[in-house]
């Protein structure tokens, strides 16, 4: 082979070559190739349907492909989030929006057929809600040491939005913690709670922050402490429950957060893909506006350490419902 040929091939190898690079590279970029399905554990209508929309409405937009919101509602969300577990041929392209129950689900349902952590990649913590400690405008409580101080000479009542949902347990961890005689009134979700609460029906609640903040800023509710572990910035004049100081409360901290997972066959790929496009979606002026009107924070957690964040809240709550004597 002459000189010039040579050179020819090896020029002609070398373009075959970086081509083919190209091709590989791009094919290992592909994903999606399909729509993509987020379900959501519970009914339309709540907080988790109503995010879940909006995420999945900027998601698509950043990742150019359909993203199409399932509901598969059922016991306190182990119905949708059990068919994710399983897995299945449409797990590659399939998300779902986890919320306490995903924890709590655990602890209440002892024959539960998935693994609340290993089962699942943990996506993004997309929002953190804290829930509130109200008690109606009547109530002869100004204080969360006034509440306490009654509640262990007389039988007091909470309502809830159904037993297992973060307002059902926050109660349960406040009474376990304060040592308190409190009954836990359930309702059919925090729609039907609530005129119970404005009522003066029910003694207490510890509602998530969107359902009451109207309501305490109106005057119809009063606020005693919120759940987060600092003050909310929608209402910074009220106390965290940790700052009280007294009746072990220094250890209450409970959020209602909400936060996207996949099978845990979920391609690295895709899981790559999915981090960069949520980032972007969390940055948009959309979704902070979004979270400011539900009175919540931006998720601050993803991967390793979202499932961390997973697995001391399974703890957390078995705790809770073995003591509170919950089951399902």
């Amino acid at each position: 082979m002459n000189k010039f040929l040579s050179s020819t091939c090896l020029a002609a190898c070398g373009s075959a070559l970086a081509l083919g690079l190209t091709v590989s590279s791009a094919n290992a970029n592909e994903w999606p190739t399909d729509d993509v399905r987020l379900v959501v554990p519970y009914a339309p209508g709540g907080t988790t349907d109503v995010l879940s929309r909006r995420v999945a409405d900027l998601l698509q937009q950043e990742l150019d492909t359909n993203v199409v919101v399932e509901n598969r509602p059922g016991a306190g969300s182990t119905v949708g989030t059990g068919r994710l577990a399983r897995g299945g041929r449409d797990a590659d392209h399939t998300i779902l929006m986890a919320s306490p129950g995903h924890t709590i689900g655990a602890a209440i349902y002892p024959d539960l057929t998935y693994d609340p952590v290993e089962d699942f990649v943990f996506l993004q913590n997309m929002i953190d809600i804290p829930n509130v400690m109200v008690v109606p405008a009547d109530s002869p409580y100004e204080s969360v040491v006034e509440f306490v101080e009654a509640a262990k000479e007389e039988n007091m009542t909470f309502s809830h939005s159904g037993v297992g949902s973060s307002i059902h347990m926050s109660g349960e961890l406040f009474k376990t913690l304060t040592d308190t005689n409190m009954t836990a009134v359930p309702f059919a979700g925090s729609g039907a709670a609530l005129p119970a609460l404005l009522g003066g029906d029910v003694d207490v609640s510890f509602e998530n922050m969107p359902t009451v903040l109207s309501h305490i800023r109106s005057g119809d509710l009063r606020a005693l402490a919120v759940t987060s572990a600092e003050r909310s910035e929608y209402l910074p004049d009220v106390p965290t429950l940790s700052e009280v100081g007294e009746y072990n409360l220094d250890q209450f901290v409970t959020t209602a957060w909400f936060g996207l997972v996949a099978h845990n066959s979920f391609p690295e790929e895709a899981q790559s893909v999915m981090k960069d496009a949520l980032a972007n979606v969390m940055e948009r002026e959309e979704f902070l506006d979004f979270a400011e009107q539900l009175g919540a924070e931006p998720g601050q957690v993803a991967g390793e350490e979202f499932k961390q964040f997973i697995a001391d809240e399974v703890e957390r709550w078995e705790g809770v419902a073995q003591q509170a004597g919950i089951s399902q």
